[in-house]
């Protein structure tokens, strides 16, 4: 794991942070640092909530403080967290045609590429579940590719459709509810993340990669009547 900086919340959480700027190493420090708190108790330690770069440490302050939490988990940095658990691979179907995509343009004209050349570069990403947050069942993917890591709008829109599939920086979303974005919407999916399993409640995990594959409109349609 890489050094981490540690700097207190309020009086009853730490923020251990790896990095400031999303990187597949950085992440993978916080996983390997989350596997490791998850096997060895520290006193007083409630929940361990991992991000993109950082995990946040909350603790009861009756029983401990910042400061023996940060020397637990600085002594945790030197453990060896074993090897990653193999990650699944998921197929995540998407549209990219018509009023699916209205961002689709837009991030091509960004780009300066083809709408084709946009797809393209979608499809190919090499795309890992960063982190869950926000709502449920928001799996955000880091991947995008670089010619097509497109900044948010100024301006979020209001009642975007559930499964449309968002872009905006090196990150990728299939979003789960009718919500509001600022992100590039660039097409729409049939693959429904949040399950009907109580034990396991959304398709991907945390670590898992997605693997995105074009349809067509009629297939989209279908696939959304059969649920």
């Amino acid at each position: 794991m890489t050094a981490a900086k540690f700097t207190p919340v309020a009086d009853s959480a730490l923020l251990v942070e790896f990095g400031t700027e999303i990187s597949d190493t950085t992440n993978r420090s916080v996983l390997a640092l989350d596997r490791v708190l998850a096997s060895e108790e520290i006193e007083g330690v409630n929940e361990v909530v991992p991000a993109f770069v950082n995990l946040l440490v909350t603790f009861d302050p009756a029983i401990t403080d910042h400061e023996r939490v940060k020397e637990a988990i600085r002594l945790l940095l030197t453990n060896d967290p074993g090897e990653p658990p193999i990650p699944r691979r998921h197929r995540a179907l998407v549209c990219y045609e018509g009023s699916l995509a209205p961002d689709l343009d837009g991030v091509a004209h960004v780009s300066d590429m083809s709408v084709e050349a946009v797809i393209n570069a979608h499809l190919a990403g090499e795309y890992r579940v960063f982190m869950y947050g926000f709502a449920p069942g928001y799996a955000y993917l880091a991947g995008v590719p670089e010619p097509i890591q497109v900044p948010r709008k100024p301006t979020p829109i209001r009642d975007i459709a559930a499964g449309s599939i968002l872009i905006a920086g090196p990150q990728c979303l299939i979003t789960t509810l009718v919500m509001p974005t600022g992100w590039s919407i660039i097409g729409r999916s049939p693959t429904q993340v949040l399950t009907d399993d109580p034990d396991r409640p959304f398709l991907f995990d945390v670590g898992d990669e997605v693997v995105f594959e074009r349809v067509d409109l009629a297939t989209y349609e279908r696939l959304s009547k059969e649920g």
